[in-house]
């Protein structure tokens, strides 16, 4: 009972209960978490633009295994690319036209949007119709969809709200206003 020790005299005998319930609670978590190291540095994000994903490690210091995950990931170069930047997914792509494939050269474009697997590096071989995969998961913070701000993470559909965080499902309104009302909208003059 080190916590009623330190407490002033005439301290009510609810905050020393208290005191000590907080205490015991504390430590209970404080050894839940001790089997884990501290959360290390942020990654450098995968992009410069466009919104991309940084990670953070820890590792477990118990000999059996630990409740929990020893990564986790967060959302970065949150600003728009300039135009000449081209498409993630086309540059990924691209990055195999001087890789012989069944012995011949091709230029490859993306193909996105692919309902299946939204997150593997399908590209087409431009002027044929020769689709294939080149690579079973496209780079961190790669847009699931072209029309969406949810991101390809270790080869998983994250969802990303408007607000550009992981996880988040906060939508535009009506007015485009991210978690908006739909209260801001301003309507022209009326015809008479």
């Amino acid at each position: 009972m080190e916590c009623c020790r330190r407490a002033a005299p005439g301290t009510p005998l609810l905050v020393l209960a208290f005191l000590l319930l907080s205490s015991r609670t504390a430590r209970s978590e404080e050894d839940r978490e001790g089997l884990w190291d501290a959360w290390g540095p942020w990654s450098e994000c995968s992009r410069t633009c466009g919104g991309g994903a940084s990670y953070s490690l820890r590792r477990c210091l118990s000999s059996k295994s630990c409740e929990g995950r020893n990564i986790r990931y967060r959302t970065c170069s949150n600003v728009d690319c300039p135009p000449e930047a081209g498409d993630f997914r086309a540059q990924q792509c691209s990055a195999h036209n001087d890789v012989k494939y069944h012995g011949q050269l091709y230029e490859w474009l993306p193909v996105s949007n692919d309902p299946d697997n939204p997150c593997s590096l399908k590209c087409q071989a431009k002027g044929t119709s020769l689709v294939v995969e080149l690579a079973p998961k496209v780079l961190y913070g790669t847009r699931c969809y072209t029309e969406s701000l949810d991101m390809c993470i270790s080869g998983l559909c994250q969802i990303v709200g408007c607000d550009h965080q992981l996880g988040s499902t906060v939508k535009k309104d009506n007015c485009g206003v991210c978690n908006g009302d739909g209260s801001t909208c301003r309507v022209g003059p009326r015809a008479v």
